[in-house]
């Protein structure tokens, strides 16, 4: 087993035991599912006026070092980690996993490490060379990224991506509503890849648009962190469409099965949506 590198990050047991019940059954005898689609996780950090970030496009950091650790450790329970274009080109994140013991961290070969998905219908991700995720693919530290998107990319960007294992999913009519690509048709795709769990990160477009009235059953589970900080007006905010039934609103869901967990200064929330 390699030894770990110095940015390797630790998730406590007694944390951890207390977020297993809400992560995916990944038991060897679990019945083959039948809804076509992974268990989706729906996570992210928010400050307490539910904000993501400053403002549209600026990174801000939220978590503090133990919750960061446990977003890690989320990813090793996961086959993938989505997010989308915005959050790729504001972050230029790692989209892998550094907790001990996974490939590339004391593991051996790819073992704990989730598949980047990047949802770019326009095929703006200008990644290249000092892409992250694309350099720790090349370094054995992290999966090389599937891209959805709507047209074809250019050849420079092509042979990048192909160059560390990564791909390029054209979604075809089949896969757009309302000229969006469909999260139905994503996750389809994801689960006939062999893709049994997927955790979504962000950014803020992408967490609306899962917790919007039409796509929530979509969740199986939501964890959220939530930082002690205001962030004022003018951030991006977690704020769904609303849900409208019969001439009247209705909240669009609440969690069930709802379970609070202290880590650091940060608090984190965990549980699953539901309409009752």
């Amino acid at each position: 087993m390699a030894s770990p590198s110095r940015d390797t990050l630790f998730f406590s047991e007694s944390s951890s035991i207390q977020i297993d019940p809400y992560l995916p059954d990944t038991s060897l005898d679990k019945p083959a599912s039948c809804s076509n689609r992974p268990h989706v996780t729906l996570t992210f950090a928010t400050s307490l006026d539910s904000q993501l970030s400053l403002a549209p496009g600026v990174q801000t950091a939220l978590s503090g070092p133990e919750s960061k650790a446990m977003t890690h450790y989320l990813r090793s329970k996961h086959d993938a980690i989505l997010i989308g274009v915005g959050t790729a080109e504001a972050d230029n994140p790692s989209l892998n996993c550094r907790i001990a013991g996974v490939g590339g961290y004391g593991g051996e070969g790819l073992q704990g490490q989730p598949r980047p998905i990047v949802i770019d219908p326009r095929g703006r991700w200008q990644f290249a060379e000092e892409s992250k995720v694309l350099r720790l693919a090349g370094e054995g530290k992290g999966r090389a990224p599937w891209v959805f998107t709507k047209t074809h990319l250019d050849e420079e960007r092509m042979r990048a991506l192909e160059s560390v294992g990564g791909r390029v999913i054209v979604v075809g009519q089949e896969g757009i509503s309302e000229g969006r690509i469909s999260w139905g048709y994503v996750l389809s795709v994801l689960d006939s890849e062999g893709i049994g769990s997927v955790m979504i990160e962000g950014g803020g477009a992408v967490i609306n648009d899962l917790l919007a009235p039409e796509n929530v059953d979509l969740i199986d589970t939501v964890i959220v962190t939530i930082a002690p900080t205001w962030l004022g007006k003018g951030g991006v905010q977690v704020c769904p469409d609303e849900r409208v039934e019969g001439g009247a609103r209705l909240p669009v869901a609440r969690l069930a099965n709802v379970k609070w967990v202290p880590l650091g200064d940060d608090v984190v929330l965990c549980g699953t949506p539901s309409r009752a």
